[in-house]
């Protein structure tokens, strides 16, 4: 099974770093979600009428909200809802789809990427084979112009010197929902494979589960790490007991610089947890409205707005 590698990880080393890739070592999030994963969006599910609102919505979901770093297939369910909320789409009288086979199959599923979903449109039958067929045709759309386009994308700077000073202490995990096929051809390509003991992809399951797996009873709590962009990885070192640093969306560079100079000796020294990483995780969250731009509270009531 795909995640026997990661039941069977044996530690070499005290402390365990888990790493999330893209947003977080690679400045490839804008790059791939505004070229590879929003038109393939709007093409499979037929928004072209309303692309405007699909690209608004589609950016928020995966970019620049609390639920930036999600699994593709939950984000193109959330995007669709969102798109579906909007006025102007409402009047435009486009129907949005409402993926209900795709929903059945998040549901339940363990793991949520191609090789499962292969395997449940292979069940499946009727309204909802369709759809978690539409779901497949986007996702490898999405896997092949990532294949096409995304490239000479390199690390931020300060992940390779904190990367190595990282591997002297710790085993580095990488920990991400990026199919790992991609995920080992971008380590690759850049030599920071090396320093890696496993890269873990959508296919071994959640973050959770690679944390869970790899390090769960292997490792103090207090000597694990997730490093992460996303409330997804946060969520992820929580539900293990692990630590978790931001890497904080558009403040990339200084995060790794803070994690270099003064964050990676907190953790090995175990002065990370309680005042130190909170100050950081409410930086963080700082940074990730709850609430779309395009609309707003106003005495308790929403009301929309045109921006």
């Amino acid at each position: 099974m795909a995640t026997d590698n990661l039941k069977n990880f044996v530690p070499r080393k005290k402390f365990l770093i888990g790493i999330d890739s893209d947003g977080t070592v690679y400045d490839s999030m804008e790059l791939k979600h505004k070229e590879c994963f929003c038109p393939a969006f709007i093409n499979n599910f037929d928004l072209q009428a309303v692309a405007k609102y699909a690209r608004e919505v589609w950016e928020f979901v995966n970019l620049y909200s609390r639920s930036r770093g999600c699994n593709r297939f939950q984000a193109v369910v959330s995007a669709l809802d969102l798109l579906r909320e909007r006025p102007e789409v409402r009047l435009s009288n486009v129907e949005i789809p409402k993926l209900e086979g795709v929903r059945k199959w998040i549901s339940h599923a363990k793991r949520l990427g191609n090789p499962d979903l292969e395997k449940a449109i292979q069940e499946a039958q009727g309204p909802e084979k369709e759809d978690l067929q539409r779901a497949y045709r986007w996702s490898k759309d999405v896997n092949a112009a990532v294949r096409s386009i995304v490239r000479n994308v390199a690390p931020f700077p300060y992940f390779r010197e904190a990367l190595k000073k990282m591997s002297e202490h710790a085993d580095i995990l990488v920990v991400s929902q990026t199919p790992t096929e991609t995920l080992e051809k971008e380590w690759k390509e850049f030599g920071i494979d090396v320093y890696v003991r496993l890269i873990a992809g959508q296919e071994m399951g959640s973050k959770t589960d690679h944390l869970q797996y790899a390090g769960l009873g292997k490792y103090s709590p207090r000597c694990m790490l997730m490093i992460g962009d996303a409330p997804g990885d946060l969520q992820a070192a929580k539900e293990v007991g692990a630590l978790f640093y931001p890497i904080v969306p558009g403040r990339e560079l200084n995060s790794w610089k803070r994690f270099l100079e003064e964050g990676l000796d907190c953790f090995l020294e175990f002065r990370f947890e309680g005042e130190y990483q909170d100050r950081l995780i409410e930086e963080f969250y700082a940074a990730l409205p709850e609430v779309p731009p395009w609309q707003r509270e106003k005495c308790g009531h929403r009301v929309v707005t045109n921006t």
